[in-house]
């Protein structure tokens, strides 16, 4: 599952949230397949840790941009 960042930038801070801890469980799941030798592709654990990185990165300039006062220098 790939994550856009287009759609990911027109998402709201609370449904980003909520996605990140979709996508820590599904990275916890993935290691568990790894470690009981049912995972398939282990590339997936590279594919979900990539995507999480994603996420929260633009969830920090979402919040970012919402807490930095308009007309504002920095």
């Amino acid at each position: 599952m790939a994550l856009d960042l287009k759609e990911l930038r027109q998402l709201t801070a609370p449904e980003l949230a909520e996605k990140e801890k979709q996508l820590v469980q599904e990275l916890f799941n993935l290691r568990f397949q790894l470690g009981t030798g049912r995972l398939e592709n282990p590339m997936q654990i590279r594919k979900a840790k990539r995507d999480i990185a994603r996420l929260k990165t633009v969830l920090r300039e979402v919040t970012h941009k919402e807490a930095k006062p308009k007309g504002s220098q920095l």
